[in-house]
């Protein structure tokens, strides 16, 4: 049975990132290109006894049909925290997507 350390996931480079939205911008030209959550929301999150991560759903909001994100924190036995904190609502991009950069634009 895998396991979670707390250190899963990749660091890449800003080229890889732009490579990666740009791809997704063109093949998605209408859709939001991010979501922001903020660091506290994060960190309630992260501060769960036995988190040692976040896993990432992919959503739709059943009010305005746009694509979100659903954030749970998970253990080292890979299950979600369902009884923990649950975010969702984003802060979408765009319209807030900050100054132009290789990710957004």
């Amino acid at each position: 049975m895998p396991t979670f350390d707390g250190n899963e996931g990749t660091f890449i480079t800003l080229s890889e990132g732009a490579n990666m939205t740009l791809a997704y911008r063109e093949a998605n030209p209408d859709a939001i290109k991010g979501l922001f959550f903020g660091k506290n929301k994060l960190l309630d999150i992260l501060n769960q006894t036995g988190c040692v991560g976040i896993r990432i759903y992919f959503a739709t909001d059943d009010t305005t049909k746009e694509a979100g994100l659903v954030l749970v924190g998970a253990t080292s036995n890979t299950n979600d925290m369902t009884g923990g904190y649950i975010i969702d609502h984003g802060i979408s991009c765009p319209p807030n997507c900050g100054a132009d950069n290789d990710l957004n634009s």
